[in-house]
């Protein structure tokens, strides 16, 4: 079975072999190959990927798993196959530059540097009556979150690379990325509580797949290489009904520009 799967691997290479598109991954996880072949595939050969928040979301439905979306935006970016043996436990040679000494929070490469993603208050609205965030209490289910300002004060253009340091014992999975609705004077948002990631439905109409690499303990980069033009932000876990009050509230915020 192993030497078929390989011959006919090597069947779709020869067809796609000047460039690799969605449609490509698409057909190799439908015809049954390992997930580590499509991911060396793609890795190694000519891509051209259209990965917007609606393609991604489309990717996943037809079955694409998050390791091969992780190396369709690699290769998208610029970059090369990932080390040999998974994640890295350490920084990497093209790490090297992430500061040392950061706080707790988010950060974003811009001009060679990387500098504070200054977070925003959210208040969420519940029963159609607005509340301040630290009123709420725990909800279940989804809300909706509402952002003074029609625009982030943190502007970036693509692609968005972003380092995440998390409180200890939380992982880069209980983060969510929101697309933000805009307003004359605000923004919007609706999601869930809890950092439910695959519900359906309304409740996560807003929630956009992304993945992050272990740089260090507790500190994950972000590679966003084509959100499209648009407010965003980073949700960090517990940021309704938290008992944490550094997390209650904020929102890593960032407007794309194109």
């Amino acid at each position: 079975m192993k030497v078929l799967r390989l011959m006919f691997a090597v069947a779709l290479c020869a067809i796609a072999q000047d460039t690799l598109s969605n449609e490509s991954v698409v057909k190799m996880v439908k015809s049954g190959l390992g997930e580590s072949l499509v991911v060396s595939m793609v890795q190694n050969q000519p891509g051209k990927y259209s990965l917007s928040p609606d393609d991604l979301v489309k990717l996943k439905e037809a079955g694409v798993s998050e390791k091969i979306l992780e190396a369709m935006a690699t290769k998208s970016a610029g970059g090369g196959p990932a080390p040999a043996g998974g994640a890295a436990s350490g920084p990497s040679a093209g790490d090297s530059d992430i500061p040392k000494d950061i706080d707790i929070g988010a950060y974003y490469r811009k001009g060679g540097k990387w500098e504070e993603m200054l977070p925003e208050v959210v208040n969420w609205k519940t029963g159609g009556v607005l509340k301040h965030i630290a009123t709420v209490g725990v909800v279940k289910g989804d809300v909706n979150g509402h952002i003074q300002n029609p625009h982030s004060r943190n502007s970036l253009t693509s692609p968005v690379e972003v380092i995440i340091d998390a409180p200890e014992g939380v992982a880069i999975t209980e983060y969510q990325l929101i697309h933000l609705h805009e307003n004359t004077d605000s923004r919007e948002f609706r999601t869930v509580t809890g950092g439910v990631m695959h519900e359906s439905g309304g409740a996560t109409r807003d929630v956009i797949p992304f993945e992050g690499k272990k740089v260090s303990k507790g500190v994950y980069k972000v590679l966003l290489p084509n959100l499209g033009a648009g407010e965003y932000g980073f949700l960090p876990p517990g940021a309704v009904g938290s008992a944490n009050s550094a997390s209650i509230g904020k929102m890593y915020t960032f407007r794309l520009v194109e």
